[in-house]
């Protein structure tokens, strides 16, 4: 047994000298895109942008959402697509000057969002469309940033990580480390790479912010193309990278997220609605995954305990690059750059929301969201 922990954290610094060696710095913040509060006192033309919204029981949010949309600047025209909600959506929309639709009865094969955002967009008539979660506050001079941007760089999709909230002790020690594992899963340098390069097969998107050209979208199929992907907005990016067409994902504090994720079981079902599906549903990957968590988060630990000079220098060395890598996010979020140490936690927290996510698969339940349940 000394044997197999002692090979596995020097495995496991091999690992973290790879990932702080990579030159596309996954763990890095370099990509990032903030509001321009000069462009938001001169009130910029938007009208060639049409903002779709679907929401469902967002009662709660809307308002606050639609009011800072319409912030940004004038001539973008607003739509909330009302996805059959049981609460006073639709009314508090209204209420704050968006158009509202009122979609109808889901379709077989379709998830919620995916149809609700295709029923708006029958509605579209202008080259750009923000697609934007009932959950999201743009800052001042956000979307005209966007816009700037998209222009700027010719890219066809530009996406923004929300900025989630740590106003709890479980948001804080689990929503920094889910945007975290989502820049290690998918590096923003790489997606944002060019098309004619090697890097031009990685594609994500943050489906809470996505400013995207309505011809890109119908030339890859609109949301019809990916009408029961679960992971929607990844899937939206893989198919428009897919038709040539560039795209960019970024941080920013301008992009705020207001997802009440503030218990240890409301992650667990945020993780849990798509973490199998990450993994292609499958046991052999689940397994591959598990092993590898335990290797680099909790090898470290363990070594420290082991009698030998080279395991403890290996298992220290660990936790300094472990430290090191998340650096970066704990001051893009201010807060405490330690935090690192406690990812050994996190990282098992998060392996368990995998495995509760498998066995919502095993057990048919499949992946549940605004009580609904979406079957592979």
């Amino acid at each position: 047994m000394t044997v197999l922990i002692e090979y596995s954290v020097l495995l496991s610094a091999l690992i973290w000298v790879v990932i702080v060696s990579l030159p596309w710095r996954p763990w890095s913040v370099r990509e990032r895109l903030e509001p321009d509060s000069v462009i938001s006192r001169q009130h910029p033309d938007l009208s060639d942008i049409t903002v779709l919204i679907p929401a469902r029981n967002e009662a709660e949010h809307i308002a606050a959402t639609i009011h800072a949309v319409q912030l940004q600047g004038s001539g973008h025209r607003i739509i909330v697509i009302d996805d059959q909600s049981r609460d006073a959506t639709a009314e508090l929309a209204r209420q704050a000057g968006a158009e509202v639709i009122h979609g109808t009865r889901l379709p077989a094969g379709w998830t919620g969002k995916l149809w609700a955002l295709q029923q708006g967009l029958q509605q579209v008539r202008t080259p750009l469309i923000l697609q934007l979660d009932a959950d999201i506050q743009l800052q001042p001079g956000m979307l005209a940033r966007l816009l700037h941007h998209q222009q700027t760089h010719a890219v066809s999709l530009v996406s923004i990580m929300a900025l989630l909230p740590t106003a709890t002790f479980w948001q804080t020690l689990l929503l920094p480390a889910y945007v975290w594992f989502f820049k290690m899963l998918y590096p923003f340098a790489l997606v944002n790479g060019q098309l004619n390069d090697w890097r031009s097969r990685f594609a994500a998107a943050a489906g809470g912010c996505i400013l995207l050209t309505t011809d890109a979208l119908r030339t890859s199929g609109e949301y019809t193309a990916l009408k029961s992907a679960v992971i929607d907005d990844c899937s939206l990016a893989g198919r428009i990278k897919a038709a040539g067409y560039p795209i960019w994902i970024g941080l920013s504090h301008g992009v705020l997220s207001h997802r009440a994720s503030a218990t240890l079981p409301d992650v667990a079902q945020l993780v849990a609605r798509t973490a199998y599906t990450q993994l292609r549903y499958s046991i052999g990957l689940l397994l591959i995954t598990s092993v590898l968590l335990i290797i680099v988060f909790w090898a470290p630990l363990t070594g420290l305990l082991i009698d030998s000079w080279i395991t403890r220098g290996a298992a220290v060395l660990c936790l300094l690059l472990m430290t090191i890598c998340y650096w970066p996010l704990m001051r893009f979020y201010q807060l405490n750059r330690l935090s690192g140490l406690w990812l050994p936690l996190t990282a098992t927290l998060y392996l368990g929301m995998t495995w509760l996510s498998a066995w919502q698969h095993w057990s048919g339940r499949g992946a549940r969201w605004k009580g609904r349940h979406y079957s592979a």
